[in-house]
């Protein structure tokens, strides 16, 4: 079976209604949410904000406190709270659609039960962990006739419309080359990915995965071409015991280090309480009690007060990937938790001229005037909410809308652009581990 046909195809049954939703609808598109964590509360927010384009009906997370919540806030009837979205599943079919927002090991597992049911399904990033559940994943919501839309969020937002269009126009030329920065920033890394979820490989897969197939999916949007070699170097360089300052403890809250720490969990969770964005994400990840005294106590009995030096993580910290596009075009992703928390940030380099982003503000210099002029970006969109510049209700509205209409192009990654950038970040960790560039056709 060929997993990569033409970017944007699909199979004709893909996004295929059953009998009874036939035609166009007027009513919201009803949604099944497993997962009432940071993700899945986000786009509960966008069933509130646009209550005439979609409605949460069922809500299915083990954690009661978190479940209820949620579903108060979201009027899901008690009766339609689960512990578990297999009990969910065991259910008649509540919903059009579910929004899978579970921990990473568990995405193909509920992605392939509710696409059998008939579910059209968003699924957060990643796929799944392997390479062969996302494959299976794929091959599942195409026998099902379901839509599939995989929350790569950076191709919903007015700033990447606007990159897209400059390049498009031939404003650069030739395009050459792509030097990509994701700067995770060295608390987030800290947080997610040293003492939180996504710290192992087994348990959500590496980091590169995790964290950036979106960029690869967004570099390969950005190209319009097909990737057909990869290398990567990097690893885990800092996050290690060898690193370990001398006399630090095993918690924050008991280290004589830590008034000196850059990564001390005591200054950073405690400083944003008074941080109004930083509450609901990574505040509330620790504890539903946003206090002092919560936090305090978050930090001594959970992961997220643990030394970073004495973790299980074993995930990249700092990793560079070379891809080499079909026609000759390379681009560099760079993924670090060295810097500060911001917006990636992109140079484009043509035969004309040359492009500066920093997902706010586009600058282009043509070289025929030697000038950078500023290009302006449109973020006046009605549905540009959620995080992410918006791309996390673009995401979702793009999503609820296909299933609205059966149009399944209004999901501008299908499942088998989605399954190409998996395909590169899979490729890159082989090569980063074995030290060999991996040439895809292979």
């Amino acid at each position: 079976m060929n997993l990569f046909h033409p970017p944007g195809s699909c199979p004709p049954t893909l996004g295929a209604r059953s009998p009874d939703e036939k035609g166009p609808t007027t009513r919201p598109v009803t949604l099944a949410l497993l997962g009432a964590g940071a993700r899945g509360d986000i786009y509960g927010a966008f069933a509130r904000e646009f209550p005439q384009r979609s409605q949460v009906v069922a809500i299915a997370d083990p954690r009661a406190d978190r479940r209820d919540q949620l579903a108060g806030q979201l009027g899901v009837s008690a009766g339609r709270r689960f512990g578990d979205w297999r009990e969910l599943a065991a259910q008649r079919r509540l919903a059009d659609a579910v929004v899978v927002a579970t921990p990473d090991r568990e995405h193909a597992e509920a992605a392939i039960r509710f696409a059998g049911l008939g579910y059209h399904v968003l699924l957060e990033k990643p796929i799944a962990p392997t390479w062969q559940e996302c494959v299976d994943v794929v091959q599942a919501v195409e026998k099902a006739g379901v839509i599939l839309a995989v929350c790569h969020v950076m191709r919903y937002t007015a700033y990447t419309e606007t990159v897209q269009r400059v390049v498009a126009e031939g404003r650069l030329g030739q395009v050459i080359g792509v030097e990509h920065l994701e700067p995770v920033g060295w608390w987030h890394f800290a947080h997610s990915f040293v003492r939180g979820n996504w710290r192992r490989a087994d348990e959500s897969g590496p980091s590169l995965l995790t964290k950036c197939c979106h960029d690869l999916d967004w570099l390969r949007h950005l190209v319009g071409r097909p990737a057909v070699a990869v290398s990567s170097s990097g690893g885990l360089r800092h996050f290690t015991a060898a690193n370990r300052p001398p006399g630090a403890a095993d918690r924050c809250l008991d280290c004589a280090v830590e008034p000196t720490c850059p990564y001390s969990a005591t200054r950073l969770y405690l400083g944003f309480l008074d941080d109004s964005k930083r509450r609901s994400w990574p505040l509330a990840v620790l504890t539903a009690e946003l206090t002092e005294q919560g936090v305090r106590q978050a930090l001594r009995d959970g992961p997220y007060g643990r030394c970073v030096y004495a973790c299980d993580n074993d995930v990249a910290d700092h990793q560079v990937v070379t891809i080499e596009f079909e026609g000759g075009v390379t681009a560099t992703l760079t993924m670090s938790a060295f810097t500060p928390y911001g917006r990636r940030r992109t140079r484009i380099m043509g035969g004309r001229g040359f492009l500066e982003g920093d997902g706010h503000q586009v600058a282009v210099t043509d070289f025929v005037s030697g000038r950078p002029d500023p290009v302006p970006v449109d973020g006046s969109r009605a549905d540009a909410g959620g995080g992410h510049g918006g791309g996390d209700f673009g995401v979702i509205g793009a999503f609820v809308d296909a299933v609205a209409s059966g149009d399944p192009s209004l999901v501008r990654t299908g499942p088998r652009e989605s399954l190409e950038s998996h395909r590169m970040a899979f490729a890159a960790e082989r090569s980063r581990v074995t030290g060999e560039p991996v040439r895809l056709a292979d």
